[in-house]
This record gives C-alpha cells, structure tokens and sequence, in this order.
C-alpha cells in the first residue's frame, strides 16, 4: 500500500503500463465528473423551466382572474360561442328561441369554414352556422326534415353585439 503512494507521488518505479493504466483511469475519473456535471445542469434546467412555468402560470391566473371566458377568448385571441338562454315560445311549443354571444375571432373562424364572407352582418353568418348544428343534429337523430312544418326564424339585434333568433 505504501509502495503505491510512494509511486503515485514520485512515479518512481512506475512502469509504461501502469502510467497508462493510471492516466486511463484519471481520463474516466474526469469523464464521469463531466457526466455529473452535465446530469447536474439537466437538472437545474429542469426545475428552472418548471419554476418558469409556475410563475407562467400564475401570472396567466392573475391576468384572467375576474374576466369572463369571451373576454379570456379574446385576450388568447380564440374563437369563441356560447348559448346565453333558450326560451319556448308559450303560445306555440313548435317555436323558441336562443340567445348566442359570439367574439370576433369566432366570425372569422365561420368565414374560413365558408358560412359567410366580408360584409356579411355577423348574425347572418351565426344562423347560418347554427342552422347547420341543428340540421345536423336532428338528422343524427333520425329526425325526417321533409314534410315538416316548423316556425319561423325572426333576428333582432341586440345591443353588445348580441342578436336574438327567434
């Protein structure tokens, strides 16, 4: 044991062989510090993008907290719909009507789709869309579409943007 230090401090006595053998060694020692150091960064880089986006998250929260989702729709700038109310007509059970609110990015999403074009009132180009969902979902029902009376579509516009479809 002795003889080992003395040769790893002096390199007295130390063979071709060993030398190599040793410096195969200290080139091992200093490649498995550098994985560890690499390992060690992944790491840091991990918790550092996990810590980002933590802060990303909370910061999106603050932002949208208070907000109602189309106003959250409009700042992500997505499409958005929704059905305010429906109503049935008490007189005649055949006729209601819903209340939709829309954004902007909504009509543009209807244009792309080809339910209208530039110019086209945006309550037009909603009814033609929903038209279209509800066509769809009585014909997924089974429901036969001919020979069917039904009632009669009346828009009136409403302040905000908003229309009414009786």
């Amino acid at each position: 044991m002795f003889e080992k230090i003395i040769k790893k401090i002096f390199g007295a006595g130390i063979t071709k062989d060993e030398r190599i053998t040793q410096l195969d060694q200290e080139i091992a020692d200093v490649d498995n510090l550098i994985e560890q150091a690499k390992l060690l960064e992944e790491k840091r880089a991990k918790k550092e993008a996990k810590t980002l986006a933590a802060v990303e998250r909370r910061r999106a929260k603050k932002e949208f907290t208070g907000l109602t989702p189309k106003e959250i729709a409009n700042k992500r700038k997505e499409p958005w719909v929704d059905v305010l109310s429906f109503k049935v007509n008490q007189d005649n059970i055949r006729n209601g009507f819903y209340e939709l609110d829309w954004n902007d990015y909504f009509i543009l999403e209807l244009k792309r789709e080809g339910y209208g074009y530039d110019g086209d009132p945006d309550e037009e180009i909603v009814d033609r869309w929903f038209r279209d969902i509800c066509l769809n979902a009585a014909a997924e029902t089974g429901v036969d579409l001919t020979n069917r009376s039904a009632g009669y579509v009346n828009l009136t516009k409403l302040t905000g943007g908003k229309a009414e479809v009786k």
